[in-house]
Order: structure tokens, then sequence, then C-alpha cells
């Protein structure tokens, strides 16, 4: 069966540069509100990556890496994953995360405590979750045009459905279940997208590519009651994987000379080999990877400059309209900053309990000024549960949050996740 969902209006694509600000200090990990919020910022010019916005494959001769004078060989990337933050192995930075988590199960009394937060999303969204669901609980202006694509769904009737739902190419794909850019695949015509859903015998959300320049998250919550306290508590502006030219280099070779796309070349010999040996222009931009995820390269930016009345007044009606739904945030794309202001977005997809506060990501933030963050963002959480539970909503029982997550890692498992 393929449902469809809500369809958006256009949007104008401006091709200019934005500012990114950086707090040069740790805000003060209280619970304030948006109003207070105001440390003091340094700022600094992001060059225009956004530019472009497709990646052009050309049929060239796949051929190995050359071997790189030493002057243009980057820092070993071993390395670089075993000391700097933003690249340690997932399991390894969220030690002290797990600590918090125990920390207030311990106080709250229940392991799964957050869990009550947002009744309308099993488990609170902490995992196995329906994308789709969750686009479902959503305002459907804001959302793009999406389908549910089942699992076996035959090439003609997808075909259908598409036309049906206005969707043109490119689209993106990924399963209905999962996180951090797990199996999401950008695809340009029907024969790949149809091979693509027929590898993972499981539902897909199948959405319309966004061309608007700018990608954000945006990380909310609200109190229960008609006029329980809101606010806006992490905004992450996300610069994609981008090389420069200088005219004679192939993308293989600068890749290799930065660290983060040099994390990247491994995936690129196997999924992209062709655009290795593409030489850009001299001061040519060429964006290499459409998909905002840090795992694919993309590098996350302190965009909290942004939170303030304009975006709280913006946001809280939109927020406040989902039902059951108290913390969460946004992963969208917008035409520029002051479009985000506006609350003039289009949702890719809303993440539950365990949406970070992506802006901890940015290389200027610091691994002590994120682990702080990130701890103020679970002592939120717990006392969102503490104010759930005294409204008489509960956590959700040991044996169902088991049967959750045994299904949902048995899932990861049979993926290959």
């Amino acid at each position: 069966m393929v449902c469809s969902e809500a369809r958006r209006g256009s949007y104008g694509i401006p091709n200019e540069a934005y500012t990114v600000y950086v707090p040069r200090s740790a805000p003060r990990h209280r619970l304030v509100s948006p109003a207070q919020y105001n440390p003091t910022f340094r700022s600094f010019a992001l060059p225009n990556r956004h530019a472009q916005l497709e990646t052009h494959i050309l049929n060239e001769t796949h051929h190995p890496p050359p071997t790189l004078p030493a002057a243009q060989r980057p820092k070993s990337t071993t390395w670089a994953r075993l000391t700097t933050w933003e690249y340690l192995p997932w399991w390894l930075a969220n030690i002290p995360v797990y600590l918090f988590w125990l920390w207030f199960a311990l106080r709250a009394r229940h392991l799964f405590f957050f869990s009550n937060v947002n009744p309308s999303i099993p488990l609170g969204g902490a995992v196995g979750e329906s994308k789709h669901r969750i686009l479902q609980l959503l305002p459907p202006h804001i959302v793009p045009r999406t389908l549910l694509v089942a699992a076996g769904e035959p090439k003609e009737n997808l075909q259908q459905a598409l036309q049906t739902a206005g969707i043109s190419w490119p689209v993106i794909a990924k399963p209905d279940v999962g996180e951090r850019g797990f199996l999401v695949k950008k695809v340009n015509d029907l024969d790949a997208l149809h091979q693509h859903l027929t590898r993972y015998p499981v539902p897909f959300i199948v959405q319309e590519f966004l061309t608007l320049p700018m990608e954000a998250s945006v990380l909310f919550h609200r109190y229960p009651g008609q006029h329980g306290a809101f606010g806006i508590t992490s905004v992450c502006i996300k610069a994609f994987l981008t090389v420069h030219g200088d005219g004679h280099s192939n993308v293989r070779t600068l890749m290799a000379q930065d660290v983060r796309s040099a994390l990247q070349l491994e995936r690129f010999e196997r999924e992209f080999p062709e655009i290795l040996a593409k030489v850009p222009a001299l001061g040519e931009a060429l964006l290499l990877e459409p998909i905002g995820n840090h795992s694919r390269g993309t590098q996350f930016l302190n965009g909290n400059h942004l939170i303030g009345p304009a975006l709280t007044a913006a946001f809280e009606p939109i927020c406040r309209s989902i039902e059951g739904v108290h913390y969460g945030r946004f992963d969208l794309k917008c035409a520029s900053e002051e479009a985000l202001l506006r609350g003039d977005c289009q949702v890719m997809e809303m993440n539950g309990v365990l949406g970070e506060p992506a802006h901890v990501y940015d290389p200027a933030f610091g691994m002590w000024r994120a682990y702080a963050d990130l701890y103020w963002h679970w002592r939120l959480l717990y006392r969102l549960h503490r104010a759930q539970r005294q409204a008489g909503i509960l956590p959700t029982s040991y044996r169902e949050a088991w049967q959750i997550a045994k299904e949902y890692f048995a899932y990861k498992n049979q993926m290959g996740g």
C-alpha cells in the first residue's frame, strides 16, 4: 500500500553566503526562557557551500587513488577518530550520556522515565518509532510531499503513487524506522528507486528532495498545559560536505587534504567512484553529499544566536499544535536564516526524546561544553517527566519498553545496521 502525505508550496532559492555565530563562552546551565538566553558571540562568514545543490557523476574510468605528495597528505584519519571528540565512535562518545541517563533514571525510579514526555510516540521516540506516523502529527503545511511505501511494492504502483502525489525527481528514500542516516539515499529515477527499495523488505518513506539551500535543526520543549512554558534550546546549522577546486587537483586529492572529507573517502570509493576523478575549476565549490548527516561528512555549526523572541514566536504555535509531544527536534530546510525566523520552512522529520542538541557538535564548541549541554538537556527531560507524571501520565511499562527495544534491535540486525 502506498499512502500520500501533505503537499508544500514552492520557495525561491537564494544563492548567497550566510553568517554563523559561535558563543565565546558556554551559557549557564540552568533552565531559562529563550528571552534570557543571551550569551556573547563572535561571528565568522562561511563560504557559499549551497550554491550547487546537485552533484553530477561523470562517466569516467575509475583509477586507483594516487600517491599524494607529503605536503598534501592529511592527518591520519585514525588519529583524528581517536583524538577529536566529534569523530569518536558513537558508543565511546556517549559513555557520559549513558551515565546522565542512569542518574536521572535513578532519581525518577524508572529506567524509561522519558517515555511519558511524548505519549503520542512509542517510548517517547527513543527507538523504533515510525517516521511517517510522526510526520502525520505535524501541521500539513510544513511537511514536504511524502509517500509511505510498503515492502515489495510493484514498480508500476510506485510510479503511479509518485505521480499522484506530485513528487518529481530526484527523491530521498529512507526506511520508516531508522536514525543517523541509516540507508538514506538520494535517488534520481524510478529504476534506481525500485532497486533500492527491493533490497530491503521493510516500509520506506519516499520524500521529495528539497532544494532549499539551508538545512538546520531546531530543538524545542513545552511543559504540559495550555499555558505551559515553551522554549527552544538548540539550533544547529548544517554545512554540507564540499570541496573547493584549485583547477588541477581531482576530487580524490582534494578530499584527502582535509580530515572531514578524508574520513568519507572510503565510502566514496565504494559508492561514488566516478566523481573522484572529476577536476573542479579554480574556485568552484563542488557539493559532494546532499544529505545533511554528520556521519556523511556534514559539519554541524552552532546556530544558537538565532534563539530569541522571533524564533520562539514562529515555532511556538506549531509545537503546541502537536498533540502529545513535549520535547522534539525538527530537521528542516529553509531559504535563509530570515525564513527560519519566520517559521517558513519544511520539516523533513521530527525526532523525539533522543533528539540531541546538535549544536554541540560544532568543532568550536568543545567537548566539555558539549557534555555540559547534554547534561542540561537530560535534566530538562527529567523535569518534563515529573511534570507529566504530576498530570497523571506514566512512563511506558518495562514489559512494553522491552518489547519495543527487542523488536527494534532485531530489525536493525536484519537490516545490517
